[in-house]
């Protein structure tokens, strides 16, 4: 995981951060530059469950909070990324909010 090593205020209200990541972390953003979010594990306070199903519970399905379902529909397209470190897995889901 990476850390914050500086950030700064620009004249327009923006905030410039230094970052400092391991290589293999780096490699995942694949060289892409925009549209990147930056988030911390520490953040994450709503605790749910993983769901299995089916014959030797293949299927396994991430819970989604109650606290978290509004605005969500279930037929919005979904898209994921699984993160790995070495003592971590992350998935980050993506729902279109526009239903695009």
């Amino acid at each position: 995981m990476g850390s914050i090593l500086s950030s700064k205020t620009t004249k327009d209200g923006k905030i410039v951060y230094e970052v400092v990541m391991d290589y293999d972390e780096s490699l995942q953003l694949k060289g892409h530059i925009k549209n990147i979010h930056i988030f911390s594990e520490d953040v994450a306070e709503i605790r749910t469950n993983l769901s299995t199903r089916g014959k030797n519970e293949a299927t396994k399905y991430f819970l989604i909070p109650r606290e978290l379902r509004h605005n969500i529909k279930f037929t919005d397209k979904v898209r994921c990324q699984k993160l790995e470190t070495e003592s971590k897995i992350v998935f980050v889901y993506v729902v279109d909010k526009l239903g695009f």
